[in-house]
């Protein structure tokens, strides 16, 4: 008891001197609380000289007074005790926050979900730990390392009226193959019949109107089933021959016939030669001949002569260089 009363004296000595500051807060009735949100706004005006020449202790004095209103207020909530914490119950919200996305769309019933709210039946939850008998523990009641895990046993009894010689092992491990494909089948059924499609019907999965091209296409799937790929599968009676069934490649033997193969290359040649372009020697030399001609009647002086420009007269000149002569009259 004296080392309690000896604590709080400390407490209160130092909160005199100023080592631990007061929690009331000046103008709490400008600061306005959402305790749902945990928000707290301090709305005190700060004059702008003021605020620029003490910048950082007025943003932190600020953030103190919202931050110590808020704990406040937070202390006034009921709350309780639990292990040693005390947990406060936040009131609902006043500030509405806007969504980063969209409201999610509600995700359409399932087809056993239309049915059991028609019919009224209630959905009981499982626990997801059971009472494993041979562990003597709790394990999961579905998945990895499930209890009573019948896949798990060395001996299973076989039944009076099944065939002695049956492998009651690959028969349960089938019936459990037959059930995960039911269940992905039904699955895939309810996303189509919510994006309001249907399941394509591949093999011999069911389809709503079956065509009969997707009967035989379905029958020789069932054929190639076989470990055989259907080698050795018994056809019916007047049964033609599938359309579905694929083509067979071909490939020649590794010594065959010389003769038959310096043929087959020699097509080969002829036909990458056919893919290169051929010249036409006399159309290209009758090309470059017209690019000469054209070259020298580029280089070979004009002959014509100047236009004559009306208004004024034109001068002559002699061969040697003589003087210059005017035009002449006209003859009569």
């Amino acid at each position: 008891m004296a080392d309690t009363q000896t604590l709080v004296d400390d407490i209160l000595q130092d909160t005199k001197e100023g080592k631990f500051k007061s929690i009331q807060v000046e103008n709490v009735e400008l600061i306005e609380l959402d305790e749902g949100n945990l928000l707290a706004s301090n709305e005190n005006k700060i004059e702008v000289q003021k605020f620029r020449k003490n910048r950082e202790d007025i943003l932190m004095q600020s953030t103190r007074d919202a931050t110590q209103s808020l704990f406040n207020s937070l202390w006034q909530l009921p709350f309780e005790q639990v292990e040693g914490n005390y947990i406060v119950t936040l009131p609902e919200s006043k500030t509405w926050l806007p969504r980063e996305k969209p409201v999610p769309k509600k995700k359409p019933l399932t087809k056993w979900q239309e049915y059991a709210k028609l019919k009224g039946v209630l959905n009981k939850k499982k626990s997801r730990m059971v009472w494993d008998e041979v562990t003597k523990k709790y394990k999961p009641r579905w998945g990895y390392q499930r209890a009573n895990d019948d896949t798990k046993e060395w001996l299973i009894e076989v039944p009076d009226n099944a065939d002695p010689y049956e492998d009651q092992f690959a028969k349960r491990k089938t019936a459990k193959g037959e059930r995960v494909a039911k269940n992905e089948l039904q699955r895939l059924r309810n996303i189509a019949r919510a994006q309001k499609t249907k399941v394509p019907g591949i093999g011999l999965t069911p389809t709503e109107q079956p065509s009969k091209d997707h009967l035989s296409k379905a029958l020789a799937v069932a054929y190639k089933s076989t470990a055989s790929l259907g080698k050795f599968t018994e056809k019916l009676r007047k049964e033609k021959p599938s359309k579905f069934t694929g083509k067979k490649r071909k490939f020649e033997p590794s010594i065959g016939d010389l003769k038959k193969e310096k043929e087959k290359q020699l097509h080969m040649l002829d036909i990458s030669a056919k893919k290169i372009p051929k010249i036409d020697v006399t159309k290209a030399a009758n090309r470059v001949l017209r690019e000469g001609d054209e070259q020298r009647s580029r280089e070979r002086p004009s002959r014509k002569t100047p236009k004559k420009h009306k208004g004024k007269s034109s001068f002559t000149e002699k061969k040697g260089g003589g003087n210059k002569k005017s035009r002449g009259k006209r003859k009569k």
